[in-house]
């Protein structure tokens, strides 16, 4: 089943600091192994305790780029539309430890830091963290939004 996209934001729909998406995600060792077979990063400290402490790691790490794509899924979701995505850059500010069993969930806020009508855009700030500790920096997406509809002047 194919879910219906969200009407286009327009720069009248947002305010900076608006709550766009709040979202949960569980990353196991599983997750890992799965990232890894689709990107084709099999870098031992994404899956070999031993390696990853010989790196210095606590644990074995999430991938990076597994934790950026998966941080703006919300921010799509709740877009409707994920080419209205224009540009999206973090900063990889601390890794993600991935117990042997279990889980770790990372938590991402997605908020409204500007909105530039001439360039019909607006600024989103994700913040993404793992048990309090902010695992992406500076994290923003750019989003396309629809033109705001203005009303004919009556006569």
């Amino acid at each position: 089943m194919t879910a219906t996209p969200a009407s286009p934001l327009t720069p009248a729909d947002l305010a900076v600091g608006q709550e766009l998406a709040r979202t949960q995600h569980e990353i196991t060792r599983d997750t890992l192994v799965r990232y890894a077979g689709a990107s084709g990063d099999f870098n031992p400290i994404h899956y070999n305790d031993a390696v990853a402490a010989a790196a210095g790691l606590p644990d074995v790490i999430a991938h990076g780029m597994l934790t950026m794509g998966t941080a703006i899924t919300g921010l799509v979701d709740a877009l409707g539309d994920p080419t209205a995505v224009r540009e999206y850059s973090v900063r990889f500010t601390n890794p993600i430890p991935v117990p042997a069993t279990g889980s770790v969930t990372l938590e991402v806020l997605a908020v409204v830091g500007a909105v530039d009508e001439s360039a019909g855009t607006a600024r989103v700030d994700l913040t993404a963290q793992v048990e309090g500790t902010k695992v992406l920096g500076r994290a923003r997406a750019t989003v396309a939004l629809a033109p705001a509809v203005t009303e004919p002047a009556s006569a």
